[in-house]
């Protein structure tokens, strides 16, 4: 990965006071640091503040472990969540899978030419149908049966697999299966999904057959942070395609998997370069 004109990004939220912005500036300028982003959001409806920097630390007075940690005093007087990552970083990611590809070959793709800095510890399916395209672009695939155990058996398997890989992150990448509500919990704000439909439209399965029954005019796809409540996460990203009257559902499906191929691709962006913050049962993303 390239090194990047900047190497530490934060990421900030706290009750919403005068002054943060400046508070914050000022801070990492007292260390001849340099702020090269500074987004933020203030929300007034629920008096809360978010922020997203990049800091330039080439001409830092201190070293950037002192500057993470020296942060804690003004980060605890605006009583703020904050975090820290150095770059450059590749995210530990797992992949999981059923049946088709189209979701797993834009991650990969994304992956190899560089637009996504993760890192694919492996590629775990309840299916084979994706083995022989992960194992040709080098990675490990593992198969676990959902069939012919429990399910709870099944992702405890899952489970073990993620923490022997030490994952940061898991991509649902169209894998149809619903997560328990402690693997949900396990992995808060680390497992994404990508569901095929304009959420909170067409929940559960066969949603462009709920759509063309419909008739609906767009058609869509949301990636989303995974919670308990079924299709129902922090939504980070959506795409839409116009639906004319002579589409039927197979042309709904073939212009659905666009959508969600780009909708996965960017919400995972913006997941690994640190642009969202989860509140509540929303995402404030600030895209790139």
């Amino acid at each position: 990965m390239a090194k990047p004109s900047h190497d530490l990004i934060l990421k900030i939220s706290c009750p919403d006071t005068p002054g943060l912005v400046s508070k914050i500036a000022n801070y990492i300028a007292s260390y001849h640091a340099n702020v090269v982003e500074f987004n933020q959001f203030a929300d007034a409806v629920n008096g809360k503040f978010f922020a997203r920097l990049e800091i330039d630390t080439s001409e830092a007075s201190v070293s950037v472990e002192d500057l993470k940690d020296g942060f804690a005093v003004l980060g605890k007087s605006i009583k703020a969540t904050w975090h820290f990552r150095q770059l450059p970083h590749k995210t530990k990611t797992a992949l999981l899978v059923t049946k088709t590809t189209h979701c797993l070959n834009e991650i990969l793709w994304r992956a190899q030419v560089g637009e996504l800095p993760i890192e694919i510890t492996s590629v775990i399916g309840n299916r084979r149908n994706c083995q022989e395209l992960v194992e040709r672009a080098g990675l490990t695939f593992h198969y676990v049966d959902f069939e012919d155990q429990p399910k709870e058996d099944a992702f405890t398997e899952v489970n073990e697999i993620l923490k022997s890989e030490e994952v940061n992150l898991v991509i649902l990448a169209r894998f149809m299966q619903i997560m328990p509500g402690w693997m949900c919990e396990e992995y808060a704000g680390k497992m994404i999904n990508i569901h095929h439909s304009f959420l909170p439209a067409f929940i559960g399965a066969n949603p462009y057959r709920q759509a063309y029954n419909r008739g609906v005019k767009l058609i869509g796809a949301t990636c989303h942070y995974v919670t308990s409540d079924l299709d129902a996460g922090p939504i980070i990203e959506q795409h839409v395609s116009r639906v004319q009257h002579f589409h039927n559902v197979n042309d709904l499906t073939r212009m659905g998997r666009d959508c969600e191929r780009a909708a996965l691709a960017k919400g995972i962006r913006y997941h690994v370069y640190d642009r969202t913050i989860i509140d509540g049962n929303r995402a404030i993303v600030f895209s790139d």
